[in-house]
């Protein structure tokens, strides 16, 4: 069998990407060959949220991610505790995460 090589990856982040962006709302829609997941953030008092990032994804990609986050959710949760989700009410006034089907 051949050995697994691994390959080092330089990544460059800019300054302005490095301050990061707040998100509290995220809408996901895909179609058959990709995923869109735009990051938006949902203020009270306003009626509607303001989307600040849109990223588009292929499936196996987006597969990846989710198996990136499970991990890296069961490390943070191993250190610091079990992360708590927010109530129903809260649910029902429009915060977390809404999926759907753009075709």
């Amino acid at each position: 069998m051949p050995e697994e090589v691994k390959q080092q990856i330089n990544v460059e982040i800019g300054e302005k990407e490095a301050e990061g962006i707040f998100s509290n709302f995220v809408l996901i829609a895909h179609s058959p060959s990709e995923f869109i997941i735009d990051f938006a953030r949902f203020l009270p008092g306003l009626p509607k949220a303001k989307v600040f990032a849109r990223i588009v994804m292929t499936p196996q990609h987006v597969l990846l991610l989710r198996n990136a986050l499970e991990d890296n959710i069961k490390k943070f949760e191993d250190r610091f505790d079990k992360i708590k989700l927010v109530s129903r009410e809260d649910e029902a006034k429009g915060f977390g995460f809404i999926g759907g089907d753009k075709h």
